[in-house]
């Protein structure tokens, strides 16, 4: 098998504001959009880190977006040295607190926030190295 690349295409019902919200809360750059002649995005990037999400606008036919499907199947799980940072800012920026930041039992710092466009991201930080039966036995104590 030949190497690839996964990259998440989000719908969203105005990217344009998508965009400005990558940029502004999680440092993204935008590297392109493509539009319709009516203004429609049709497909934009925007670079986060070393990672490149797509976005391409609801189109109430082919391309749904959370809001018209009532929430978002996906979750977008982002390791961050500071996840209280990213968190704040995403909140400054129009995010939503799902599930507060906060240590975990399995060495990580992490909660979920919902973006103005309604995708979920895990916002998680790195702080132990813990083994398999470690984490396990946090799970079977309940």
């Amino acid at each position: 098998m030949t190497a690839s690349i996964i990259r998440p295409r989000l719908v969203v019902d105005d990217a344009a504001a998508a965009i400005e919200f990558y940029v502004t809360a999680l440092g993204g750059t935008e590297l392109m959009r493509f539009a319709m002649p009516s203004g429609q995005i049709v497909q934009a990037e925007v670079q986060i880190g070393d990672d490149v999400i797509s976005l391409t606008e609801h189109d109430g036919d082919v391309n749904l977006s959370p809001v018209h499907l009532g929430g978002s199947p996906l979750l977008l799980t982002m390791t961050v040295p500071n996840a209280d940072a990213i968190g704040e800012a995403m909140v400054a920026a129009g995010a939503t607190v799902i599930i507060p930041i906060d240590d975990r039992f399995y060495g990580r710092r992490e909660g979920r926030l919902q973006d103005p466009a309604g995708h979920l991201w895990i916002i998680s930080q790195h702080l132990e190295d813990l083994t398999d039966d470690e984490i396990t036995g946090q799970l079977e104590m309940g």
